[in-house]
C-alpha cells in the first residue's frame, strides 16, 4: 500500500478547491482500509476516508492528516425471492454505475438516483435522494469499520438515523464509522406513478407510458443532463444549496407574496425549491468576477467553478447567494456539499 506525500486536494474535489493533504492512499478492500488506520493511528494523525469528491469542498488550509481515498469495489447478489433481490455493493464502486448494473437487470428501486456523482458508500452519509426517491427506501444495511470498537460491524436502515439528506455518519457519529459496503434490497416489480413532478412532465411530455427501470433511469439522465453540468467539463459539486424546509404558515405568507412559489408537502410542513428561489434573486447565470465563481446557466442551483484560486472565494461567493435569500425571503439556504476538514 503507497502513502503519498503532500498531495493537492484540488485532484479529489469537483470543485477543484483546497489546500494540501499531509498524506494520501488509496484503499482497495478492508483490511487496506485498516492497515490505513493503523499508519495514522501510529503517528498520532487524524484520517478522513472519501470516494470522488463530489459532495467535498476542501479548505485552503489543507488536511493536516491521512486521507484514504474510497476504491473498495464489489457487486454481488446475497438473497432472492419471487419480489425482490438483495445485492451487496461495495463502498467504493462509482455509484452511477451500479444503478446501470442494477436497471439493466430489471431491478427497481434506485433509478430515480441516476447520474448522481459519487461512490455508493457515501450514498447512506447524505440519505441522496432525488426525484421522489432516497437512498434509505432500498438501502437494509450497511457493513463499517468501527473506529471506536476497533472491528467491522453491521448497522441496519433504522439504526443509520435517516432524515432528509443526512444520516448518523454525518451528524451525531460523523468521522466514527469508515464504510465498506451497502445491501441494497431491489424489486422485481416495474415503476409505478405517479412520479415526482418534474419527472412526470418528462414522461407526459414524450408520450412515455410503458414504465421500466431502464426507462426511468434514461429518463432522469435526460432531465439531470438539461440541468446539471458535467463536473469532468466544470467544475462544480452539483447542487450546492439543499431545498428548504418551512412551515406551513410559512409557506402561505410566502404565497401570498410569490403566488408562483415552487413547493411540495413535506412532513408537517413544505419543501421549497431552493433552485426557484435562486431564479428569483437573479442568480441564473451570474457570473461574479471579484471571487472567479458563477451559476450555472441550466440552472441557479449549480455553483461552478470558472476561474476561482481558493475555497475562500467560494465561501465568499456562496454568503452572498445566502444573504440575498435570507433577505428576500426570510430563508436560510444550507449548503449540501461538506466543508472539510
Amino acid at each position: 500500500m503507497q502513502f503519498l506525500n503532500h498531495v493537492s486536494l484540488k485532484l479529489y474535489s469537483t470543485m477543484r478547491l483546497g489546500g494540501h493533504a499531509d498524506y494520501l492512499a488509496e484503499a482497495t478492500t478492508a483490511d487496506e482500509l485498516v492497515e490505513a488506520l493503523k499508519f495514522a493511528n501510529d503517528r498520532h494523525i487524524p484520517v478522513m476516508i472519501i470516494g470522488e469528491g463530489s459532495n467535498i469542498v476542501w479548505r485552503d488550509e489543507g488536511y493536516k492528516g491521512l486521507i484514504i481515498v474510497n476504491k473498495i469495489l464489489g457487486f454481488k447478489k446475497v438473497d432472492e425471492d419471487e419480489t425482490s433481490a438483495t445485492y451487496t455493493i461495495g463502498s467504493g464502486e462509482e455509484w452511477d454505475s451500479v444503478v446501470a448494473r442494477t436497471t439493466a437487470l430489471g431491478l427497481s428501486g434506485i433509478e430515480a438516483l441516476s447520474l448522481i456523482p459519487g461512490t455508493a458508500g457515501a450514498t447512506p452519509v447524505q440519505n441522496v435522494g432525488a426525484y421522489g426517491a432516497e437512498i434509505s427506501q432500498t438501502l437494509m444495511n450497511v457493513s463499517a469499520y468501527d473506529i471506536t470498537s476497533e472491528s467491522m460491524v453491521t448497522i441496519t436502515n433504522p439504526d443509520c438515523h435517516f432524515g432528509y439528506r443526512t444520516s448518523r455518519f454525518k451528524t451525531t457519529d460523523k468521522g466514527r464509522f469508515f464504510i465498506t459496503s451497502i445491501n441494497l434490497k431491489l424489486h422485481k416489480s416495474l415503476p409505478a406513478p405517479p412520479f415526482y413532478a418534474t419527472l412526470e412532465t418528462y414522461l407526459e411530455k414524450n408520450n412515455i407510458h410503458e414504465y421500466t427501470p431502464q426507462i426511468i433511469r434514461e429518463a432522469v439522465i435526460a432531465i439531470r443532463s438539461k440541468k446539471m453540468p458535467d463536473w469532468h467539463v466544470i467544475a462544480n459539486n452539483g447542487s450546492f444549496f439543499a431545498n428548504p424546509i418551512v412551515s406551513t404558515t410559512t409557506y402561505e405568507n410566502l404565497k401570498i407574496h410569490y403566488p408562483e412559489l415552487v413547493g411540495w408537502e413535506y412532513e408537517a410542513g413544505y419543501k421549497l425549491s431552493a433552485g426557484w428561489l435562486l431564479e428569483q434573486a437573479g442568480f441564473k447565470g451570474y457570473h461574479d468576477e471579484e471571487t472567479g465563481m458563477a451559476t450555472s446557466d441550466k440552472t441557479a442551483l449549480v455553483l461552478i467553478n470558472e476561474h476561482a484560486t481558493s475555497t475562500e472565494g467560494l465561501l465568499k461567493f456562496k454568503q452572498k447567494i445566502v444573504a440575498k435569500i435570507t433577505d428576500m425571503f426570510g430563508i436560510e439556504l444550507e449548503q449540501e456539499p461538506e466543508l472539510l476538514p
